[in-house]
């Protein structure tokens, strides 16, 4: 009934068993793809497990790409883009599948997303722009980051932002495919807003709904790591030059 994607690279082992858990005790029928994008197939030994395909590619082909591989193999009613950092309970997935069956025109649902603290992660965002991108860096305007986040949503209601960051994206499967998955020229980073910008064409729309919640380690990468930032940038400029810089 419902199928969920990893994708992994060098992935803190700990870490991944609680995301890996936190799925596998959801109360329904379900399948696990592990896509690891690792040099070694180290991982492979800790989730032997018949709900659970683990993929070794010996390579990292990045986040979208890894996650179409899977795309043929999806037979499933719900798929789940999963990252490697976070847990829920058990009732977490059941609810959004519930609300997710009786919304029309939605094509992915998200729950609220908790930092480790329990404080809220602003995980809704506006469709980035080149200045609030910039903004994000410099922190020149704190009133637009804040615009920019719905930081002025009642984050106890449910609504349709423009783009969720996709740490946990359950999708109609149907849907999924007929986006033909994520856009690879994306290696890293913004993969997630221009999907959620595909879904906009398509007259889809996406559901935030926080009467349900997940905890997500987040380790904003691309601002402790030079390499990352880079990636960051590349991304940004994909993005801008096929979406348009406003």
């Amino acid at each position: 009934m419902i199928s969920a994607s990893i994708v992994l690279y060098n992935t803190n082992l700990e870490t991944l068993q609680n995301t890996v858990y936190s799925f596998l005790k959801t109360p329904i029928p379900k399948k696990l793809y592990l896509i690891d994008n690792s040099k070694t197939s180290k991982l492979k030994k800790h989730f032997l497990h018949k709900e659970i395909e683990y993929i070794f590619l010996g390579q990292n082909i990045g986040f979208g790409s890894a996650h179409n591989l899977v795309l043929h193999k999806l037979t499933s009613e719900f798929h789940l883009i999963l990252n490697p950092d976070v847990e829920f309970s058990g009732h977490v997935i059941p609810s959004l599948i519930k609300k997710l069956k009786t919304t029309e025109n939605t094509s992915f649902i998200s729950p609220k997303v908790l930092n480790s603290d329990k404080t809220l992660q602003y995980v809704c965002r506006k469709h980035p722009t080149f200045l609030n991108l910039l903004n994000r860096k410099l922190k020149f305007s704190k009133k637009q980051i804040e615009k920019n986040q719905y930081q002025h949503k009642d984050v106890n209601e449910a609504f349709n932002p423009e783009f969720i960051h996709g740490c946990f994206m359950l999708f109609k499967t149907k849907y999924f495919k007929k986006l033909k998955g994520f856009d690879e020229r994306y290696f890293l980073y913004l993969e997630d807003a221009d999907l959620c910008r595909k879904i906009e064409i398509q007259s889809q729309k996406i559901l935030y709904f926080p009467d349900v919640h997940i905890v997500h380690q987040h380790q904003k990468g691309s601002s402790k790591k030079i390499k990352l930032f880079f990636y960051h940038v590349s991304s940004a400029i994909r993005y801008f030059l096929k979406w348009g810089f406003r």
